[in-house]
């Protein structure tokens, strides 16, 4: 899964090749290498109840309010999704994208992962919780990943929510102040003005 995942991710960073970000994968070698990202950034992976890698941390990210403009999370969400999200949430500039990839719950393929430990969340879940946490979703989830084929269910886009992964493309958005209101005057007789 993670090899169909890493082309995407890293288009998605290419797309901003000048801003920080910051990647989170699920194991040390499932890192992608320096060379293949662009601009400045962190890599992280899970270790235990926190992250090792460029810097070792747990949540709170040792990060800056607003100091990345792209994120990249391959199954790597540490406590309760919410908490995680709102963490994204404070390190993302406006305007910033996070790329959440995570396990579809309604794929046959959680049969791989359910003996392991590994809680997924419905993709509309994870919606409702990345709204609450300030991130709109830019267009559709995604699907990657294999899709079981199952006798007579026929394949193609419309069997998409069968595929193993289910990625979601989050941006944060900031509310504009509210500019002066333009003062109406309407004039009782013409003016002149010389």
């Amino acid at each position: 899964m993670l090899q169909l995942e890493h082309p995407v991710a890293l288009e998605a960073l290419r797309g901003r090749p000048s801003q920080p970000w910051l990647w989170l994968s699920p194991a040390a070698g499932l890192l992608p290498a320096r060379s293949e990202l662009q601009g400045r950034g962190i890599r992280l992976y899970r270790r235990g109840d926190g992250y090792d890698g460029d810097v070792r941390c747990g949540l709170p990210l040792p990060l800056p309010v607003e100091s990345v403009q792209a994120i990249v999370v391959e199954h790597a969400a540490q406590g309760s999704a919410g908490d995680f999200l709102d963490e994204c949430a404070r390190v993302l500039m406006p305007g910033g994208r996070l790329w959440l990839f995570a396990l579809n719950p309604l794929s046959p393929y959680r049969l791989h992962w359910a003996r392991h430990g590994v809680a997924a969340i419905r993709p509309d879940r994870l919606r409702s919780l990345a709204q609450r946490a300030g991130l709109q979703c830019v267009g559709s989830p995604r699907y990657l990943g294999p899709m079981w084929q199952l006798g007579r269910v026929p394949s193609g886009p419309g069997r998409a929510p069968w595929r193993a992964v289910c990625l979601l493309e989050l941006e944060k958005r900031s509310v504009a102040a509210v500019g002066p209101t333009p003062l109406m005057m309407r004039w009782q007789r013409p003016a002149i003005t010389i």
